[in-house]
């Protein structure tokens, strides 16, 4: 199972490279859009709805909530970890902060210009953060669905 040394580093950076040229981009900038990349890596892990929300017009000090949840704590570190995984495989940044590891009711994953906020799915009614946030725009993340994509959603797809 010896792979070329040089086999891996370049799987991986090519990976990278694909889920930056698949993400979108807000406004003019240039960069990818790293809470798309963590929208998409919570949404792979968990049946519960991801919401992207554009909160920059009204909260200076952040651009962009990525809110999702699962359904235990187990899910919800898992849920944080991924998407710490995926947003850095993808060449983006790792957090400044995370914070509720202790509990797992709310993880925060804040990286400066976003903020991702993983929830136990009973916090997350309690607290009710979108309804919360509901004047702000909802960013689009999801990838759209090929015409020609067989199968029953991808789920086992590798990419």
């Amino acid at each position: 199972m010896a792979a070329p040394a040089d086999e891996g580093p370049e799987a991986a950076r090519d990976e990278a490279e694909v889920m930056a040229d698949e993400v979108t981009e807000i406004g003019e900038s240039a960069t990818p859009d790293w809470p798309v990349v963590a929208a998409r890596a919570a949404a792979a892990k968990t049946d519960d709805e991801t919401i992207v929300l554009d909160v920059g017009a009204v909260l200076s000090i952040v651009g962009t909530f990525v809110i999702t949840s699962g359904r235990n704590p187990r899910a919800v570190k898992a849920l944080a970890e991924e998407i710490e995984d995926k947003v850095a495989q993808a060449g983006g940044p790792r957090p400044l902060r995370v914070e509720g590891l202790d509990g797992l009711e709310w993880v925060l994953l804040d990286y400066g210009d976003f903020v991702v906020h993983v929830f136990h799915t009973e916090t997350r009614k309690y607290y009710e953060l979108e309804r919360l946030w509901s004047d702000v725009p909802r960013i689009p993340w999801q990838e759209p669905v090929a015409a020609d994509a067989g199968g029953a959603g991808g789920a086992d797809a590798e990419a």
